[in-house]
Formats: structure tokens, C-alpha cells, sequence
């Protein structure tokens, strides 16, 4: 017993039968199966190095942006407390910034091992900023049509959205605090060496200051998600550790905060004096 028969379009198997098949008004271009007899298709070439491919992966930029901002963090923690002893006097401040210059001494000569934490540092805060901005590019392509409605930003707070602003504003100031209190060339009474009176004499200005308040403003914004993204990037995602990482994010961010907004906020209101 033989059941209903089935017409299926014939598969072209030769080139002269790919020609004959397409000039056949019943053919059916849409539904025609053909052999391929060309060339092999040839492999994927290798893309580089494992480390450049890494680099170029979303993932890989994640993490460079993860252990960067780990870099950035410690840098940004030690900055405010070896600045913090401008409240104890010029000699305790200015002896600090003696011997940062001094340290690993006698092992190597003055101001290397400072040059060595200043190139790892300059290496992290660039690598950090590329790092965000090819991700950002990349967030683009994969998504080059806007959202056509209302965005749902119940998961997503003024810090997220804030990022690519604060880290704006953040290497702005990084430019004029070096050019304030590390060059001089916009404090009118900078002193090479005096850590303390320069300190005093930048603050004492109400511009800088309330410049210097609003760039601690927006470090603290940016440190509070990136705090948190950090964790997640490095693939610690687990629900249950939530709540330790937004104390985290939150505390370091507030501490950061506090101190650094307290020296410009009590020099220039007179609270403390030389």
C-alpha cells in the first residue's frame, strides 16, 4: 500500500541544471535546495593573542574596568587620608609628603618607587576610561535604534545613569587639581614643597572650593555604581551577596565623600585656620 505522493522541487546538482532550474517558470527559486561544489570555506583566522582577544570582548573590558577601578579605589582612599593631615598642622603634612618622595629608600633613589605608583596609576585611569568608552560603542552597535518607549528605570538608579557624566566631570577635575596643587600654574600662590600653605591658598577662593565640593560630589556618585558594577563584573552576581555589596558601595562612597568635601568646605567657611 503506498501512501499520497508528495511533489517536492527538484534539487539542482549540476550548474547546467542551476540555469535549467531557474528558467523553469514553475520553478521554485524560494524553496530550491543546491549543492554546494565550490571552494572549502576556510576556517575563522586566529584573531591575535589570547590577551587581545580577551581586550576586545565585552567581558574583557568589564574586567579591565573592574580591577582599573579596584586601582583607582585604593589610590582614591589613600589620597584623601594622607590629605586629611592638613588638619594636623603643616610639619605633619608636609613631612608626609616628604616621605612619599623618600619611600623605598635606601633600595632605590628618591621619588622612584613615587613615579612607579604614579605610572601604575596613570595606567589604570586610562586604561579605565578607554576601557568604558569602547564599551559604551559597543553597547551602541548592538542597539543602534533608541528605546520608542518610556525607559523602565526600576532596576536602575540616578547613579547608573549618571556614569558616563561623573566620569566626565571626575577627569576634568583630575586636569585642574594637577594643575592647582601639583603644578601651581592655576594657584597664583602655589610654593613648591609647601603642601600646607598651597592647600590653604586654593581653598581660601570660593570658586575653587565649590568646585572642588562638586567634583567630590560626582567622585562619589561615579564610586557608588562603580563599586557595585565592580562585583559584578568580576562575576560576583549572586542575589544573596547584594546586600553587602550595596553596603559597601554606599559606605566607601560616603566616606570618600565626607572626608574629601570636608577640607574645601572648612577652609573656605573659616572653620579651620592656618
Amino acid at each position: 500500500m503506498t501512501g499520497p505522493t508528495t511533489n517536492f522541487p527538484a534539487v539542482a546538482t549540476t550548474e547546467e541544471e542551476v540555469s535549467t532550474a531557474d528558467q523553469r517558470p514553475d520553478a521554485d527559486a524560494a524553496g530550491a535546495l543546491y549543492r554546494y561544489e565550490g571552494a572549502p570555506v576556510p576556517l575563522p583566522k586566529n584573531q591575535g593573542h589570547f590577551v587581545l582577544r580577551f581586550w576586545r570582548s565585552a567581558v574583557g573590558k568589564k574586567w579591565v574596568m573592574a580591577v582599573s577601578g579596584i586601582v583607582l579605589l585604593g589610590y582614591v582612599l589613600a589620597h584623601m587620608l594622607g590629605n586629611l593631615k592638613v588638619f594636623l598642622g603643616s610639619e605633619q603634612i608636609n613631612r608626609y609628603a616628604e616621605w612619599l618622595r623618600d619611600l623605598g629608600e635606601p633600595a632605590f633613589p628618591r621619588s622612584v618607587v613615587l613615579w612607579g605608583m604614579r605610572v601604575v596609576l596613570i595606567a589604570a585611569f586610562v586604561f579605565h576610561i578607554v576601557a568604558a568608552a569602547q564599551l559604551s560603542r559597543m553597547n551602541h552597535r548592538a542597539r543602534p535604534v533608541k528605546y520608542q518607549s518610556p525607559r523602565d528605570y526600576a532596576a536602575a538608579n540616578f547613579a547608573s545613569r549618571t556614569m558616563r557624566w561623573t566620569g566626565i566631570i571626575i577627569a576634568l577635575f583630575v586636569v585642574f587639581h594637577l594643575l592647582d596643587l601639583t603644578w601651581g600654574t592655576a594657584n597664583p600662590d602655589f610654593h613648591r614643597g609647601d603642601v600646607y600653605d598651597n592647600v590653604f591658598n586654593s581653598f581660601e577662593r570660593v570658586p575653587v572650593a565649590i568646585a572642588y565640593i562638586a567634583a567630590m560630589i560626582a567622585l562619589s556618585i561615579h564610586i557608588f555604581h562603580g563599586a557595585w558594577a565592580m562585583f559584578n563584573s568580576l562575576g560576583i552576581n549572586n542575589p544573596k551577596y547584594n546586600e553587602w555589596k550595596r553596603v559597601f558601595a554606599g559606605g566607601f562612597a560616603l566616606v570618600i565623600l565626607v572626608g574629601n568635601v570636608s577640607m574645601p568646605l572648612l577652609i573656605v567657611t573659616g572653620a579651620v585656620t592656618r
